[in-house]
């Protein structure tokens, strides 16, 4: 079940243009002891990504109110998903006649297998498909994910748990449904995501922290080779926050120094 515009429904209109051609955006928000983990960030990508994609606003009050509602359930763990979609009305694509604004909400238990990543960490595949360079899309957490769902099907069909994405130049992007991070040294890097990829929440965090920590942090364009000579490497996204990555290919990771102090200074800054 979901809230649509604060009214409990199971539907979504046929001509809404999430459905029709994935016309919105959407945040997935951790839920701990009944508090919505980086709830002001969350929010702030909300209203960015809106004012990017030319989407109306909707009255952010009601929304706000229903999340802390909504939190209230999770006195642990939980997730809640915001769904903002431009609404019904328009001809093909054109955007005219739009009618209002649609924000779903919805909420889920958190995953439980996050808690073993977390603890032991992740072997990566890679995938053989490669992300597009799409500029004007770059960076946002828009409805369009058909490339997330193929990239899903061929991790799934190789039984990985998850994997590193390159994009059509052979560089590091992220991994399906998360940013990841390499240290060498002192220096952290993560890549630089002005052509494809998600400007991941707690990608963002983690920035602010390793600088705060004193780790030099660099955004590039990398090929595969600078993960296979890293010392370090992890992933993240809000849900999971940090997950060792233990192997890639031939190469495993046995440091997890950057990890550890980072998440020690989680959600405290």
């Amino acid at each position: 079940m979901a809230w649509m515009n604060g009214v409990e429904t199971d539907s979504v209109s046929v001509s809404d243009r999430a459905f029709q051609y994935g016309d919105g955006c959407f945040t997935t928000v951790l839920v701990e002891q009944g508090v919505p983990r980086l709830w002001s960030q969350h929010l702030q990508r909300l209203k960015n990504t809106l004012l990017k994609l030319n989407i109306a606003a909707p009255d952010w009050s009601p929304m706000i109110s229903k999340v802390m509602s909504v939190a209230q359930k999770y006195p642990e763990k939980g997730v809640i998903k915001i769904l903002i979609s431009r609404g019904t009305g328009g001809r093909g694509y054109s955007t005219a006649g739009c009618q209002q604004t649609l924000v779903m909400i919805s909420d889920f238990v958190w995953p439980a297998h996050y808690e073993t990543w977390q603890q032991h960490g992740i072997e990566l595949g890679l995938c053989q498909q490669r992300l597009g360079l799409i500029p004007m899309l770059a960076g946002l957490k828009h409805l369009n994910r058909l490339e997330q769902v193929m990239l899903k099907q061929e991790i799934e069909a190789n039984g990985w748990q998850d994997a590193v994405v390159l994009d059509i130049n052979d560089h590091v992007v992220e991994t399906c449904a998360s940013n990841i991070f390499w240290r060498h040294d002192s220096t952290l890097y993560t890549p630089e995501l002005s052509q494809a990829g998600v400007h991941g929440l707690m990608r963002a965090h983690v920035c602010e922290l390793a600088k705060d920590l004193g780790y030099c942090l660099e955004f590039v364009k990398s090929p595969l080779d600078a993960l296979l000579c890293a010392d370090e490497v992890f992933i993240t996204n809000a849900l999971m926050a940090l997950v060792p990555v233990t192997k890639i290919q031939w190469k495993t990771y046995d440091e997890h120094s950057a990890l550890e102090a980072i998440t020690k200074r989680l959600y405290t800054c």
